[in-house]
């Protein structure tokens, strides 16, 4: 028959519980800092690839299709 956990044993895990949560809590605002980080540094390299890119209708054709290779 298993024993009544007491008060202190509660506590204890409690105790125990409280810290992995902490620990957990810790990483998670980690990554969520990194993904950020990786946001902002995509979002600036977009930017950068826009202001490369020619302007529609000059510079020749902008569809794939329209690309064909000079064998046809």
């Amino acid at each position: 028959m298993a024993h009544p956990r007491t008060p202190e044993h509660r506590l204890d895990d409690l105790e125990i519980k409280a810290s992995f949560t902490d620990d957990l809590l810790d990483q998670l605002n980690l990554t969520i800092y990194r993904q950020q980080q990786q946001i902002d540094s995509l979002s600036q390299q977009l930017i950068q690839l826009r202001r490369q890119m020619p302007e529609a209708g000059s510079g020749g054709p902008r569809d794939p299709g329209d690309e064909l290779p000079p064998h046809y």
